[in-house]
Formats: structure tokens, sequence, C-alpha cells
């Protein structure tokens, strides 16, 4: 063993904190190859961005005091009965502030009620959407009949502070790094809609946020590669500049392309527009998956975009699952006139009543058919 992989060696040990979750050696950005090979041998993604009816947003869902695995089992059960293979599940930096061994605990109980639905997550560590000042504790209820009232940015405000890099770095490496050889995790989301101005909707964000945060996203890829994980990791691009031209993308996308093991994308309009975008990303020949989509009054739908994506072998994940404190079932334009006294026309995201009736029986049917007619492509192709 040559003196560079001892001392490699030497700190994966250093760094193991329990005999099931012990980190890896640091490894590089994956090839092509790898990537692709990895997805090939994983379930067809298919699913969505899962947030517990009875939360807010992911403080409420994590925190141990409204942590609420048997609702997560049901709602679960619902996602696996119409063919959903995989959720894109948000954490906080907050959490593992507050509690670090108890987040660590609760994302393995996670884990274990999504492999008993067998569904692979996606974890997103950061995001930059929405509410910039995050607090622990009890969170607010919702605002009647606005849209996603309570989502909150991680870090938000800390982005600020240099003193907190610290912890951020702790954050990353501590979280990838306890479930970094965890084979129920499909990917991580390193960072959402990183350059988002946090909806328009809060005077008090940072004016600088972008800026902030290019210089901070390359150091958490960094970290979370120093770790080893087997999952690929990725950060989901999604302004409409044309993706296939190196020149017309801003610096985050550059980052977040350059970087990326696995290629993500956000696409809420036409089927047209969808389809043109993934066309874009396929000419950086790795593997797709789109981790928003599906916003029935701005023309993103499952029918028009679910088949386009198995035509591609392009995963897809949806916003919102069931209908609940996030409100997702109402559309963006509720920020500036709240549906206080009617309901939308159509649902703007999410599939499931509180009951576990489906909104569109439909759009399950479809979510099925195809979630059968790519696995059961996949399980052919790994058995040749």
């Amino acid at each position: 063993m040559t003196l560079a992989r001892r001392i490699l060696a030497t700190a994966a040990l250093v760094f193991c904190t329990a005999p099931a979750f012990c980190a890896n050696a640091p490894r590089a950005r994956w090839s092509e190859a790898e990537a692709t090979a990895y997805m090939a041998h994983q379930p067809y993604p298919v699913g969505g961005n899962f947030l517990p009816a009875d939360a807010i947003n992911q403080l409420q869902m994590w925190q141990s005091s409204t942590w609420d695995p048997a609702e997560i089992d049901k709602e679960l059960g619902w996602a696996q009965g119409i063919g959903m293979t995989t959720m894109r599940v948000f954490l906080h930096d907050m959490l593992w502030q507050q509690d670090s061994k108890g987040l660590e605990h609760r994302v393995d109980e996670f884990l274990s009620i999504a492999a008993k639905h067998n569904i692979k997550p996606v974890f997103v560590l950061f995001d930059s959407c929405w509410d910039p000042d995050p607090k622990l504790g009890p969170q607010h209820p919702p605002i009647p009949g606005v849209h996603n009232s309570g989502w909150v940015q991680s870090p938000g405000l800390a982005l600020a502070d240099s003193a907190q890099q610290p912890r951020f770095e702790a954050y990353v490496k501590g979280i990838v790094g306890h479930f970094a050889s965890d084979k129920r995790i499909l990917a991580w989301d390193l960072w959402n809609e990183p350059d988002n101005s946090g909806g328009g909707n809060y005077p008090h964000d940072l004016k600088n946020k972008t800026d902030l945060m290019d210089s901070m996203l390359p150091h958490v890829f960094a970290w979370a590669r120093s770790v080893g994980p087997i999952q690929p990791l990725t950060s989901g691009v999604w302004t409409h500049d044309n993706w296939a031209d190196p020149t017309l993308l801003s610096p985050t996308e550059t980052i977040q392309l350059g970087e990326s093991d696995i290629i993500s994308f956000h696409d809420y309009s036409w089927p047209e527009t969808f389809e043109k975008r993934i066309v874009q990303l396929e000419t950086l020949h790795r593997p797709i998956l789109c981790t928003e989509y599906m916003a029935r009054g701005a023309g993103s739908t499952f029918d028009g975009s679910l088949p386009i994506a198995a035509k591609h072998h392009v995963g897809a994940i949806n916003w919102g699952l069931v209908q609940g404190l996030s409100q997702t079932y109402l559309p963006w334009d509720s920020w500036k006139l709240p549906y206080t006294d009617r309901e939308p026309t159509v649902w703007f995201h999410d599939v499931f009543y509180t009951d576990g009736k489906v909104y569109r029986q439909a759009e399950a049917d479809e979510i099925k058919r195809i979630s059968a007619e790519q696995n059961g492509s996949r399980t052919i192709a790994a058995a040749q």
C-alpha cells in the first residue's frame, strides 16, 4: 500500500462513527461510463418530492417532536401502489446543528420505511427557495390559501456569515459520510436551485446570495466527495438558457453541470419545452434525472411529460405527493392572491388526497404503466 493510500485509509477509519456506516476513501467526479453503469442498475426513477401531509416544511418533518414515521409509512405505501420507486426528500443544515445523532437515526428510520416500499430516495442538502430565515422549533401554521407558505431555505441568511462555513462542512461530511455506503439511497442532490432569488416574496433575502453560493457550491461538492459516497452527486439546473452551449451557461450552471455525476434539471413548462431541454442535456452524455416537474396549471402534466421522460430514459420526480400543510395543490399565483374563498380550477401539484384517494385516476394509471414498462426493460437488460 502506498503512503497516499495509507493516509486515505487512516482518514476513513478516523471518520467512521458507527460500524455499519463508515466513510469511504475520497473520490473524484464519476466518469460518464461509471455514472451510466450505476443508473442502469437502479430501478427506473419515477416518484415525487416528498413532504408528509402533516409537515409544513423540512424542519417540521424531521425534528424529533414532530417526526411521524407512521404517516410516512402510510404515504410511501400509497406511492408504491402506483409504481413510484423514488422520493426526493429535503434535509436541513440546522437539523444537523440541533441534533446530529437524532437526525442520523431518523434518516435511517426513513430509509428503512422507504426500502420496505421499494423506494430509493434522493436527499437534498441545501435549498435557496422561499423563506431565508429558518428557525428551529415549532413552525407556524399554513397561511390560508397560500402555496408552500412555510418552506424555508438552507442555509438562508447564514450563508453570508463566513464563520458558519465549518458548520456547513461538518453537516455535509457528517450526513453524507454516515450514509456513504448505504445502498438504500439513490443519489445526493447537494443544492436545490442554488441561484434562486427565494421566490421573490422575501425582501430581506440576501442580495448577493448567488455570488456567495457560487463560492460555496464547489466546496459542497468537494466535501461530499471527500467521504467517498457510493451514490452519485448532483445539483439541478433550472433556468431557461441553452444548456447545450457552454458559452450561454451562467456561473452557477457551469458549476452544477461540471461537478454533477448525474445530470438533473427542473422543468414546469409544456411538453415540447420539456423534451427540448432533455435533448440539450443529452449532449453531456450522462444519465439525466428531472427532479422537479408537473404543475398542471402551467402546462406541465404527467400525461404530457412522463412519456417523454420515459422515451429518453430520463428519471422523473414530480413536485408533491399528498395534499397537506404545504398546500402545494394551490397555484403559485396564490402568493399574490390567496385562494381563501375558492378552490383552484385544477390542482397545481400533488397526487393524493389525505385519505389516499388519487386526485386523478388516469394519472396514477399512467405512472404505474410507465414504471412497469421501464423497470421491466431494466430487469431484462440487467439479466443479459
